[in-house]
């Protein structure tokens, strides 16, 4: 059975992360017109966010849940090569790069208006080590193999990873008893022969077996196993786990006599597919690591892919998320708002963290003691303009002074628990002071955003841009306010008793 004693055993492991790492950058923006000078768009661009991938997601991973990580891989010495650096510095990495001449960082560059996604751009060029560079990799790798606890091997076919370099991997793998796990691109894989465990999706599998396999027939695990066994005889893999989207994942050791382990994926709705798998990889190296058998390991990777397939855009899973995942699977279900509000201590400790892993910290305000539809626009509008958003609540002693002895309607507990339930909310802070000036001194986010105040005239706003962040004025949803929705039940109330007067 999962529990959560799980995720504590994570932080005395070391995973060493070898292959093709890259930059993804997002420009998000609207389109509007035309362009004059040729039949495309004009795309307008209003926030970027640069971020690790490949490679980097499984690192990102990995050090979003406390786990100490190593890397030994290629870079450009570029633009894009110091910050990809930059990242893995933030996340706490120790890494080794080789960087060839005039080689260029791999980025990926996506432009994003509104929920189109409208182009891709990739600045690459396919890797070739000379043997100088194949034995400086191998140098750095059994450096880094002998104090890790696993291997994860991410191959995105970039070319690092070739048949040479790859069972180069292996083999120091064997020399140094690691276990050794890979996450494939070729078709062929005798590049992974050796491997403890290969870990394709449903497609790269059928790529590899030449089958085609319906996951909704009722002999299909059955299927899957005897290919896969023919597979790992073929390319002597001692074990291969299939990812099956929708539809789990299925374990199948080489050994004929023990039987394949299927795990259903989580329902759930899916917003973004990006880097499931990286997550997967992550999670399921980490588990195997900390000695945990491997049905209980894909558990925990099916968990947290579940969470990530939740968010938008690459994501990784966080230790209380995951906590949280294995409470439902177990049958405990706790109110997830209390976890979310927190001390102003506590949050200053989380932005540590967080900043130091690359996250984008937001910050908005406010009373809420009636919630109402502008409140629910401001807070999803604030979400997009950073990864974490931090929600300041007035307490009832700081309501009182400014509104006076009858308000608030609500308690702050009430409040609190309300703006928590919130998806677009990460944590809440309740405050006592008037303003929320004090609260932004402490927590210094990169990013603050409210409607219904002007920038000049926001102390709070100045604050923010004073040491370099942001300040947004949200767009107000007309028609919707507090004072509105008391006038509305004030009006009620009055006609009520009208009402009640005429039949007396």
């Amino acid at each position: 059975m999962l529990t959560r004693n799980i995720i504590d055993k994570f932080k005395n492991i070391t995973v060493l992360c070898v292959g093709d790492i890259m930059l993804d950058k997002f420009f998000y923006g609207e389109v509007e017109r035309i362009s004059p000078e040729a039949p495309v768009p004009i795309f307008r661009i209003t926030k970027e966010k640069s971020m690790l991938g490949g490679t980097g997601n499984v690192i990102a991973n990995l050090a979003s849940l406390g786990i100490k990580t190593k890397y030994v891989g290629v870079s450009g010495d570029d633009e894009s090569g110091i910050l990809l650096e930059s990242f893995l510095q933030k996340t706490n990495c120790d890494y080794e790069l080789l960087k060839p001449e005039n080689y260029p960082t791999t980025t990926k560059i996506r432009m994003i208006a509104g929920n189109n996604h409208l182009l891709r751009a990739d600045k690459e060029n396919m890797l070739k080590l000379d043997s100088k560079q194949v034995q400086q990799l191998k140098q750095m790798i059994e450096k880094e193999i002998q104090n890790s606890d696993i291997v994860l091997v991410s191959d995105y076919k970039k070319g690092l990873l070739t048949l040479e370099t790859t069972q180069m991997i292996i083999s120091l793998c064997k020399k140094y008893s690691k276990k050794v796990l890979v996450d494939p691109k070729e078709r062929d894989f005798s590049k992974y022969s050796g491997a403890d465990i290969v870990k394709p999706n449903l497609k790269e599998f059928e790529l590899v077996s030449g089958e085609k396999f319906d996951t909704q027939d009722e002999n299909f695990k059955l299927d899957i196993k005897k290919t896969a066994l023919d597979v790992m005889e073929k390319y002597n893999i001692k074990n291969l786990l299939i990812t099956l989207s929708k539809d789990g994942m299925m374990f199948v050791p080489s050994e004929r006599t023990k039987d394949a382990v299927h795990i259903s994926a989580e329902a759930k709705e899916v917003f973004d597919v990006s880097g499931a798998g990286d997550t997967s990889l992550a999670v399921l190296g980490a588990s195997l690591a900390a000695g945990i058998n491997v049905t209980d390991a894909m558990k925990l990777a099916n968990l947290a892919s579940g969470i990530v397939v939740g968010k938008l855009g690459t994501a990784c899973v966080t230790p209380d998320e995951l906590a949280a995942a294995i409470d439902r699977a177990n049958g405990i279900h706790k109110l997830s708002q209390a976890s979310k509000i927190i001390s102003v201590e506590e949050a200053q400790k989380i932005i540590k963290d967080l900043k130091t892993k690359g996250k984008t910290i937001g910050f908005t305000n406010g009373c809420f003691d009636v919630m109402h539809l502008g409140h629910i626009h401001s807070f999803a509008s604030a979400k997009n303009e950073c990864d974490v958003l931090f929600v300041g609540v007035n307490s009832d002693k700081s309501v009182k002074h400014i509104k006076g002895e009858n308000f608030p309607l609500q308690n702050e507990k009430t409040r609190s628990y309300v703006v928590a339930s919130l998806e677009f909310v990460d944590y809440v802070v309740l405050f006592d002071e008037d303003t929320a000036l004090g609260l932004v001194e402490k927590l210094k986010p990169d990013v603050i955003a409210k409607e219904g105040y002007k920038i000049e005239n926001w102390p709070e706003a100045q604050k923010v841009i004073s040491y370099g962040g942001r300040a947004v004025e949200l767009e107000r949803i007309e028609d919707y306010s507090t004072t509105a929705v008391l006038k509305k039940l004030d009006n009620m109330e009055q006609a009520e008793k009208g009402e009640n007067a005429i039949h007396a």
